[in-house]
């Protein structure tokens, strides 16, 4: 009997069904396989349970610490700075008595946005690669490529928390600034690179991967696509800040 194809040129037959945790593992150590068989058999709502709890848990112990609770403050009293808001003691002071609230607003906020996000990535994508592009795949195939990739952010966010711990610091790590601590923070060549995390662009990759087996088509231009557009934006938050907090 002869396999027919699915949508997206990803025959039923030609990529064998995956389990969840094999599509969790598949995800960051054999991706085009992995995102293979989640073409041929679109599945989203266990990869996105797995990655709404993880991450839900994971924030709730971390902010349930004070060094979590005092990490969260000066992130966003930084945030507020970085745009140009000074806050003042009556602002920080009503900031760090809803701190102990932050364990449950955080996974709520999460919960809720996750998906959200994953939907207008997908449209974007959708519109993009079908409408524009000519691709044949299904909505359904799309979303379920953009949700395992989360797997990515999740699993680092496993590490990256642990580390905010240890730092006693809620920024990212991994972003292109810790390469150039001789910088002045309040530069725009500080602030772009502040902007731009390695995370990310290896979950770009990983999605390239998936765009790339689904529709047909070379990972590279996708990856490098994502990338520039990444950077554009970027370049853009770095400029405002700079110029709102020179202003």
């Amino acid at each position: 009997m002869t396999a027919t194809a699915e949508p997206g040129g990803v025959g039923a037959a030609a990529a064998p069904s995956k389990s969840l945790p094999e599509r969790i593992i598949g995800v960051l150590f054999a991706p085009r396989a992995t995102y293979a068989a989640v073409a041929a058999r679109p599945r989203a709502f266990g990869v996105l349970a797995f990655i709404i709890l993880v991450g839900a848990v994971g924030t709730y112990i971390f902010l349930s610490t004070e060094v979590g609770r005092n990490a969260m403050i000066d992130q966003q009293i930084e945030t507020m700075k970085s745009f140009g808001v000074q806050m003042n003691d009556q602002a920080i002071s009503r900031m760090e008595q809803g701190a102990d609230r932050g364990k449950y607003f955080g996974p709520i906020f999460q919960a809720i946005s996750l998906p959200i996000v994953a939907l207008i990535i997908t449209g974007i994508i959708f519109a993009v690669f079908n409408a524009v592009l000519g691709g044949d795949a299904t909505f359904k195939q799309a979303f379920s490529i953009v949700a395992h990739s989360g797997v990515v952010l999740t699993v680092s966010q496993l590490f990256g928390l642990p580390l905010a711990y240890a730092r006693e610091r809620m920024t990212s790590a991994t972003n292109l600034a810790v390469f150039a601590p001789f910088l002045d923070e309040n530069s725009f060549a500080a602030r772009l690179l502040g902007s731009i995390d390695l995370i990310y662009i290896w979950w770009m990759i990983s999605l390239s991967i998936g765009l790339g087996v689904l529709y047909r088509k070379r990972t590279g231009p996708i990856a490098t696509s994502l990338i520039l557009v990444y950077v554009a934006l970027a370049v853009v938050v770095a400029a405002v800040k700079t110029a709102v907090s020179g202003a």
